[in-house]
């Protein structure tokens, strides 16, 4: 072993990172089982979820360490990973394709793991820049929400224009003091809009209080107040309630190349939020039962529409919660493969 060199203080930091690695592998495993079984039934948002973690794992292999064969083994476990994530992904989109054409066609850009952007480098969130007070509801509108990022997306209209921002979308992406779902919303809208390949998504702001503002200025305002919601909801108690934007807050903020957001005790958090029967995250069960009549009601109503934000599977999982959740993990991984490993080198 490679490590046989080092300071026993070294030593025992490889094997902490390894055994963690392996803990991340096996609840993602445990989530592609899921997806395997649940494809034809995951909303957008969860699919997403998944295609984030796909393309985590698709740079993670790019760069793992050859350290030693412990490692090695872990890398070979992540590329059947892949594997098997690009078989149910596909279904999953074809799925979304049929069972929600309208949202599929707004989104379409997003669902591909291509489109997902994975941090090459790190920064951290400022406490300084914590809002000394904040709306006590959201203050985002969801369908405003969406038509922003299809005009960011250029899927707005057939053969759309992207990058374009309108004042409202402007308005409601950089204002301040906004709480939970709302703060990354905002700042999902620059990560897209950043990835799309948009540039000055500010331009037209005349606001002198904003002058000197960019892109990177608003993530690390929303991000630093995501990591105080985070903190806060810890405080309080890690509930089924809190558990899903606790868990989106590290997703996003650490896609966006915030490391702060990886702790471990909260990457344990996580472990512990998994259904360990199913591999779901966010699972009622409870609501097994209460789905004979919801169908019921479904086939009486064929026009109904299906809700983007969530959807309750029929084992009582959380559709949204589960992408998040895998998001997440994958970010875990990819950041300890970037930041911990002291023998690493990139492969040729």
């Amino acid at each position: 072993m490679r490590a046989s060199w080092l300071p026993l203080t070294a030593v025992l930091a490889l094997v902490a990172r390894a055994e963690m690695i392996d803990d991340v592998l096996s609840s993602l495993s445990r989530g592609a089982d899921f997806l395997e079984g649940q494809h034809e039934h995951i909303n957008l948002d969860g699919v997403v979820g998944y295609l984030m973690l796909q393309a985590e794992l698709k740079a993670a292999v790019q760069t793992w360490p050859h350290s030693d064969p412990v490692s090695w083994g872990q890398r070979s476990s992540a590329v059947g990973l892949i594997r098997r994530l690009d078989q149910s992904l596909e279904r999953a989109v074809s799925a979304l394709r049929q069972s929600e054409p309208n949202y599929y066609r707004e989104f379409e850009p997003l669902l591909t793991w291509r489109f997902w952007s994975v941090p090459g480098s790190w920064i951290t969130t400022d406490s300084s820049l914590v809002y000394s007070s904040t709306l006590s509801s959201e203050c985002y509108d969801e369908q405003l929400s969406d038509k922003c990022l299809t005009l960011l997306l250029g899927t707005w209209k057939q053969n759309g224009t992207p990058c374009i921002v309108t004042k409202p979308c402007r308005d409601m992406m950089t204002r301040f003091g906004c709480p939970f779902y709302s703060l990354s919303h905002q700042l999902l809208y620059f990560m897209i809009g950043g990835m799309k390949g948009c540039t000055n998504l500010l331009k037209g702001d005349t606001r002198a209080s904003r002058v000197n503002m960019t892109e990177r200025s608003y993530q690390t305002i929303f991000c630093s107040n995501m990591m105080k919601t985070n903190q806060d909801i810890l405080r309080d108690g890690l509930s089924a309630l809190n558990a899903d934007i606790f868990m989106e807050n590290i997703l996003v903020c650490g896609l966006a190349g915030f490391s702060d957001f990886y702790k471990v005790d909260w990457l344990q958090h996580i472990f512990r939020l998994q259904d360990v029967e199913v591999g779901c995250f966010g699972r009622d069960r409870n609501v097994v039962s209460e789905r004979i009549g919801e169908e019921l009601l479904e086939q009486l109503q064929p026009h109904h529409r299906v809700k983007r934000r969530e959807k309750v599977l029929h084992d009582g999982c959380s559709s949204h919660m589960t992408g998040v959740a895998v998001g997440a993990l994958g970010g875990f991984l990819n950041y300890y493969l970037q930041e911990q490993d002291i023998t690493k080198r990139p492969l040729s």
